[in-house]
């Protein structure tokens, strides 16, 4: 195969860019000197901070090195610039560094969580209403003036206490949630777009029946990066405004265009990788951890792994087990994103579930540190297209993932192996849109498009497992699971190593196969297994 061989001779020439990269900019206040290194951190209010020291001590005991604010929520200070200095100075007395979170825009109902019932949950009314295309309306993930002149102002304020970091949660999107194509259709943003566009009044309407029929049109096109360009420049406009801070941006699950976020403006500030599964019930569920994964491995095409957050998240703060919150970190790990960051809303989750955290941080940072700077190879390939970022309804074709078939990630259509594309990339390619570079797309039959030379395959283990059967013997030449359970095999060639994710709840067995060579590993549920020295 292409890839086996492409990767021989790339071998010695990403080792010495994983060797350099291990003198690259990691998290701030990191030992850059002693390479790669797995960092935790917590979201904590201000009020928690000063009244449960003990919590405090129990988070650091546990390995977290970094605690993050709630600051200024949507047009109110939720921790004026006074409590969050007393706060950093408490922080950094016993070691550990303080930043700040804000939330720019609001989010349509409570995205907080805060047992309090006080803080309000939608702007003030200065703020301007958002306006569905249906024209029914809505409070948050909108961007009208006075918005970002407030953020900023903000931002100079947390500054002026010495405060360095602020992330913007994902609140800062203009899209109410995944799956939604975003923008404001108030009457100033449909007077701003067409003129822009130079479009009679007329291109409104049929504006409004593409994203009813998410169909990528040139003109929804151009309303997709009206959206982004609002955003984009609110971003820079707060960035300006506070040149000290170091600005970083949440990402909502598969975040992307439609939602306003154009992910290639924000490669080179902090990152936080969206994930969705914030409680036991869609956690539990097989499709979703690889959903999960799925997100992840598709934000971190647009970010240095320095740079990258996880959406360790929890919400509300005690639907999440501890055990699955642990499982939440080998996301990180197989994804190659340097920073945990843990998240509750502004109750904290329970704090017994450290005693579960502790030792699972530190197994996945041992193993993390094996791994990073290399790339998965496989034959199975990620790939999430612009049709998806677009106009999907983010649902993508990810339980491949489970199937124990090493992976890798493509930005564009590759040259060889099997593609899973969701509906969305399926109808790019039946429309001309999308076109294989010798790879051979995988669609699903309910995609409702037939492509020539596409197969044709259910998203349920059962199918795929079948199809794997069939593939078998094009597999000799790299690693795979050879045992039909639900298990996540990355494969780093660069590493000589493969690194193995239990999606079952139960300890399984399972036995790795490459070319005559055989590994047998023993996995607790949800758990990992890093195994070295392969091939």
């Amino acid at each position: 195969m292409t890839w086996i061989a492409d990767e021989i001779t790339r071998r010695r020439m990403l080792q010495i860019s994983t060797m350099a990269g291990a003198g690259l900019f990691l998290a701030r206040g990191g030992d850059c000197a002693t390479g790669p290194k797995r960092t935790f951190h917590l979201c904590l209010s201000p009020q928690i901070i000063a009244e449960e020291p003990e919590r405090v001590k129990v988070v650091q005991d546990a390995g977290v090195t970094d605690i993050w604010m709630g600051a200024f929520f949507y047009g109110h200070w939720h921790s004026d610039p006074a409590t969050l200095k007393a706060c950093r100075d408490r922080l950094e007395k016993v070691g550990l560094r303080a930043h700040v979170v804000n939330v720019p825009l609001g989010h349509p109902g409570d995205s907080l969580g805060e047992q309090s019932g006080t803080f309000p949950l939608t702007p003030p009314e200065r703020w301007r209403i958002a306006v569905k295309p249906d024209g029914s309306k809505y409070a948050g993930t909108s961007l009208h003036p006075p918005a970002t002149e407030e953020n900023a102002k903000a931002l100079r304020e947390i500054q002026g206490v010495g405060i360095s970091d602020v992330f913007l949660d994902d609140d800062f999107r203009l899209a109410i949630s995944p799956g939604t194509i975003g923008g404001c259709f108030c009457d100033w943003h449909r007077e701003r777009f067409l003129k822009r566009g130079g479009y009679a009044a007329g291109k409104w309407d049929e504006l409004l029946g593409d994203v009813g029929r998410r169909v990528l049109t040139p003109l929804l096109r151009d309303w997709v990066e009206f959206t982004c360009d609002q955003l984009t420049e609110s971003f820079r406009e707060q960035q300006n405004a506070a040149p000290n801070l170091r600005l970083g941006n949440m990402v909502m699950y598969l975040g992307a265009e439609k939602a306003g976020i154009r992910l290639a403006d924000y490669r080179d500030v902090p990152l936080r990788v969206g994930e969705l599964m914030f409680d036991d019930n869609s956690f539990g569920k097989l499709n979703n951890k690889t959903n999960e994964l799925f997100s992840s491995l598709f934000h971190r095409r647009f970010v240095t792994p320095e740079l990258a957050y996880s959406e360790t998240t929890a919400f509300p703060a005690d639907r999440l087990s501890a055990k699955n919150m642990a499982a939440k970190l080998v996301v990180s790990t197989l994804s190659d994103v340097r920073n945990t960051m843990f998240m509750s809303g502004m109750t904290p989750f329970p704090l017994t579930h450290w005693e579960v955290l502790a030792p699972a941080m530190k197994k996945q940072a041992a193993e993390h540190e094996r791994i990073a700077g290399h790339t998965p190879r496989g034959p199975f390939k990620h790939y999430w297209g612009e049709w998806s970022r677009y106009v999907s309804k983010d649902q993508p074709y990810s339980l491949f993932l489970a199937t124990g078939v090493p992976f890798e990630v493509t930005e564009e259509p590759a040259k060889d192996g099997w593609t899973f594309l969701p509906d969305s990339d399926a109808q790019a390619t039946a429309a001309g849109d999308l076109r294989s570079g010798g790879t051979r797309f995988v669609i699903r039959p309910e995609s409702g498009v037939a492509i020539e030379g596409a197969i044709p395959i259910a998203q349920d283990l059962p199918s795929l497992f079948a199809f794997r059967k069939e593939i078998l013997p094009q597999l000799a030449e790299v690693p795979y699971v050879e045992d039909e359970k639900p298990v996540v095999c990355a494969w780093y060639p660069t590493a000589r190593a493969v690194l193995l994710w239990n999606l079952s709840e139960t300890k399984e067995t399972v036995t790795v196969k490459f070319g005559s060579d055989r590994r047998e590993a023993e996995i607790e549920g949800l758990d990992s297994a890093l195994l070295t020295d392969i091939g």
